[in-house]
């Protein structure tokens, strides 16, 4: 049976070649990477710089309806849907699609009042600055402030009644005869 298991000189040259070769791999390893020759880059093309927000001084949920009103009424947006908890408005103008998003801006030494910022935004959330998104947004900004003072002069509904009391009364009667 010794004839199966390899010499002791053996072992121990065969345990020192895999010794030398995890040395060698770990060498390899943080040997630095070749660089490959950078090329210039081409000419940078600016992006549009047309506004993609301004701010108002409002709230946001009036903010938010307004510009919902507004945008259902503004000939060649198509309204795709809507989201009040995130402050968007997913609209189509001009063969674009883009989001029109609200956002209350946080009390500091520039905003003292309530105000809301209001973009245009693509889908993925970065700024548009398109000329669809472009005019739209000049439109809001010129319409948003007569568009605010029109809400707030609707008549606010009066509050609901509380039947439900009565009713509720009414069964105990009924229930004790």
């Amino acid at each position: 049976m010794t004839a199966d298991r390899p010499s002791a000189p053996a072992r121990r040259s065969t345990l020192r070649l895999s010794w030398v070769l995890a040395a060698v791999a770990m060498i390899a390893g943080c040997a630095p990477v070749p660089t490959r020759p950078t090329t210039p880059p081409g000419p940078v093309v600016a992006p549009p710089t047309g506004p993609s927000d301004f701010t108002i001084p409002a709230g946001e949920l009036e903010t938010w309806n307004a510009v919902g009103q507004l945008l259902v009424r503004l000939p060649g947006v198509t309204y795709e849907g809507r989201s009040q908890k995130l402050g968007l408005y997913a609209v189509d103008y001009q063969g674009e699609q883009f989001l029109v998003l609200t956002r209350a801006l946080l009390a500091s030494d520039e905003v003292r009042t309530l105000t809301t910022r209001v973009r245009v935004a693509l889908q993925d959330g970065t700024p548009d600055r398109s000329a669809a998104s472009t005019e739209l947004l000049a439109v809001l900004q010129a319409r948003l402030p007569d568009e605010l003072i029109r809400i707030a002069a609707l008549p606010k509904p009066a509050p609901a009644k509380t039947k439900v009391v009565a009713r509720k009364r009414a069964v105990k009667r009924a229930a004790r005869r």
